[in-house]
Parts: structure tokens; sequence; C-alpha cells
């Protein structure tokens, strides 16, 4: 085993040497007054600085996690400093307008962000009682989820994709889009890329610029390129702004954190590095409590004006929504925006499915003195009809559409017309919530009123068109 040697210097001890080195992972021996999760700068044979922190301590020895990768360190040339704090980052309102990796340092050729106030990455725990129930609708400017899954603020409503769909163009529009309905305000956006490449995050930019977010947006990068184990910070890094501007400076902000899946992926190879009992798929045994750590962070608190409304997106492996990712993730969240393949390959965008997306907050944010009155009965017919419109396709499948009986034909025009011109709008098409609701309508009339048993008859009365409106024709081929 290496020998240990460490030397006084102007910012305290420094060990010399390492008993091992294994992935992510540096063990260093007779510690002196180290703690968990402290910072650590380690220098490579050429003398640049890496930041480390610590996983795990002993009596004797501390494991190391090297944010940066350990290609390139030795064991008997490694030298480590512990600097007695954990992570900080130094928050100020002038971040907005800047990208930075996922460190937290300048990835836009500015300066570093220069700030008195450096804040724990890790955050403090919110007290329940202080906490503001998720109120007050945000319109997105999408029907499928103004109409139907309604996001309220201080809510956390993950996205669920998977490779090849479009979450990323989904994500950018909702960026573009978001705002309170009734006081008109755009929200500050913190936005916290893990893993992604380098042509995902020159769109993110490009698109921010070019719509005008950029200047109220800030966001971290951790490319793909970059060391995995720097994922694990990112998340963290962001949410620390983001609660600043939230509850410092009054600002209502927008967190999207994507990918999680990526993120989770980084978790499970620290753990195996460490030698951990893995769980389901591999994944440690407190993955539900690490996710629960990021996305608890979200909401509103008394005497604060400011909130974190957050948006968390991931990619679901073989589109299995029971994976442990996006499983756990629905348990710790209120809901979850599903995206359907089918949907995408037929031309639809975006490709939000109907049934399995779902907002448990939006009865607490929709109709009267929020949006419409009329609101959350039609979101409920409009689910409770397409439901049996999946059905009748099922039937379909078997006995021929030939064989139908004429009600649910006109339950298959109306599945059609409610997928092509209620769920289906364009890129950058920014629909009002009253035009969403007024299509809800439209659609909904293509089946006899008395089918209508969710809707009481004053809003049949003062909502229903009387003639059906005609199916709205194909469309074009699948969307790019």
């Amino acid at each position: 085993m290496t020998g240990f040697t460490f030397t006084i210097e102007d910012r305290g001890l420094q060990y010399v040497g390492a008993a091992r080195i294994e992935g992510p992972l540096v063990v260093v021996e007779r510690i002196r007054d180290v703690g968990y999760d402290e910072m650590v700068e380690i220098l490579d044979p050429a003398g640049r600085p890496r930041l480390g922190r610590v996983l795990d301590i002993s009596e004797t020895q501390a494991v190391v996690q090297v944010l940066e990768g350990t290609t390139g360190l030795s064991n008997q040339t490694l030298h480590a400093r512990f600097l007695g704090e954990s992570f900080r980052l130094p928050v100020s309102r002038q971040m907005l307008g800047r990208v930075f990796d996922g460190l937290g340092r300048p990835a836009d050729g500015g300066p570093p962000a220069l700030s008195a106030d450096r804040r724990d990455v890790n955050g403090l725990p919110i007290n329940p009682f202080a906490r503001r129930y998720p109120r007050e609708f945000i319109q997105t400017g999408l029907s499928a989820m103004d109409g139907m899954n309604a996001l309220v603020r201080g809510q956390k409503l993950p996205v669920f994709s998977g490779n090849g769909l479009p979450h990323d163009r989904v994500s950018a529009q909702i960026v573009r889009q978001a705002r309170l309905l009734e006081e008109q305000v755009e929200f500050s956006i913190v936005f916290a890329a893990m893993g992604v490449k380098h042509d995902v995050a020159e769109f993110f930019i490009r698109n921010f610029r070019d719509f005008g977010a950029l200047a109220r947006a800030v966001m971290f990068f951790s490319l793909a390129d970059a060391p995995s184990v720097e994922r694990l910070l990112t998340p963290r890094v962001a949410l620390t702004l983001a609660e600043h501007l939230a509850f410092d400076c009054g600002q209502h902000v927008l967190v999207l954190l994507t990918d999680m899946t990526n993120y989770c992926e980084s978790l499970r190879e620290v753990g195996t590095a460490r030698g951990e009992i893995p769980g389901r798929k591999g994944y440690p045994g407190y993955l539900y409590s690490d996710l629960a750590s990021l996305y608890e962070r979200a909401g509103r608190i008394e005497g604060s004006p400011g909130s974190i409304t957050q948006i968390p997106i991931l990619t679901m492996p073989a589109d299995d929504i029971s994976h442990p990712v996006p499983d756990l993730t629905g348990y710790i969240t209120e809901g979850q925006i599903v995206l359907d393949r089918d949907l995408f390959q037929r031309g639809v965008y975006p490709p939000i499915a109907g049934l399995p997306s779902l907002s448990r907050l939006m009865k607490d944010g929709v109709g009267k003195g929020y949006t419409r009155e009329d609101h959350a009965a039609l979101a409920s017919q409009l689910f409770a009809a397409y439901a049996y419109v999946k059905r009748v396709r099922g039937l379909a499948d078997v006995i021929g559409e030939e064989e139908l009986s004429p009600l649910d034909k006109q339950y298959l025009r109306f599945g059609e017309a409610f997928e092509t011109r209620f769920l289906n709008q364009g890129e950058y098409e920014n629909r009002s919530i009253q035009t969403t609701l007024e299509l809800g309508w439209d659609v909904l009339s293509m089946l006899p009123r008395d089918e209508l048993h969710r809707v009481s008859d004053a809003l049949l009365k003062q909502h229903y068109r009387e003639q059906a409106v005609a199916p709205a024709a194909a469309l074009p081929g699948t969307v790019a």
C-alpha cells in the first residue's frame, strides 16, 4: 500500500499519495478532521486543480469522488487538500442571461459569477408548515397540457419521454410560452442539462436567444463528454440559484432538468464503484430519497412572493414507464406528461398521450377565478370520451370498422379530430386558454349531446354546438 505524507500549507493540510484509485473515486488514508460531503482540491501531475467531494469517511480514510474524472492521476504523485466546506455556489441575479458548465463555471466566455453570497448546493429542507399550497394556473400555450393536464405554480410535473421523441422541442416551447394567466408575469428560467450532446445544447441556447428567452434564463450544461460524476452536482447547482431568485429576489422561477435518467445513471455508476449493494436494475437503494432531495426543492413559501415550478424531463429506456427512474419519479411528483411514440409517428405534435398523462394539482388551479368555470368538467369529459375511443379502436381491430355501430363510428371520428385538431398544434403556436377550451368544445360537439354525462346541462346549453364539426383532414407525413 502506498505510504502517505502530508505537508502544512497556507490553505491547510495537503495529503500526498492515495491508497487506490477506482473509476471516479480516490481513497485517501490517515485523514484528520475530514467531514462528509466536504470539498477536496486534487492536483494532477501538471499541477492543475480538480474538484472532488467526500462520499464516505471512516476513522482512517476518506473516499473522494473526483468531479472532473481521475484520468491521469497517480497513486504516488496525487496531492489532495480538504477545503473544510461543502460545495458552494456564488448566487446573484446577474447570472441571468449567462451560460455555465455543470459546476457553475462560465461557459460563455464571460467572467465568473461575482457574489459574496455563496450557498451550499445541497440546500436546506423547507419547513412543511411554511409551504404554501401550489395554486394559480400556468399557461404553457399547449392545448394538451393547458386543457387536460394543467400546470400549477409551485408544482413539480415531469415529462416522461423516450429516445427519438421531441421532448427537447416540447420543453423549449414551454420555456418560451409559460406565463401566469391573470398577472401576465413571465417566468425566470433556470435550465440544467445533464449528459446532453453538443448539438442539443446548441439547440437550446440558439432557441432561447432567438426568441428572447435567454435574457431571463440561466443555463447549466454538463455535456456528454464531461465526466459523468459531474452530473450529480448539476441539478443541485441549478436549484440553488433558483431558490435565490425565488425566495430572495421574489421571482417566479421555472426549472427544467434534463435528462434525469442520465443523472440516475451517474448515481448508479458511483454506487457500483463504491461497492454498494444494488437495488432494482442496479440502481442504489437510496435512489428514491436522492430524487426526492431534488424534486422537493420546488414549491412556494409563506412570506415570499416568489415560487419554483419544476419540470424534470426523463427518457424511459425502451419506453418502459415501470423502469425505476420514471416509476420513483411518479411517486414523488404531482403527475406526469407522457409523450406517445404512436402519436409522434402519425405526425401529431406535441405527441402528449391523452390517457397516461396526469396533473394531480390541476383541480386546484383551474375553474372559476383561475381559468373558466367549464374547464374542469370539459377536461373530465374529454378524458372519458377519449378513453372510449381507445376501446372502440381495439374492437375495430378485431371485427373491422364496418361492423361497428353508428355511435362507435362517431366516437372514431371524434378521436381523429381530438388528436389532429386539439392535441396537434404548431411548434411555434401559442394558444390561449380560451382558444384551447373552445377547441375542446368544438371536438366534443361531434358526439351526441346525451353521451356527455360529465358536463352539466347548464354548461351544455352554454357551450355545446348543436351542429357537429366536420372531422379534420388527415395530417401530412410524420414529423421529422
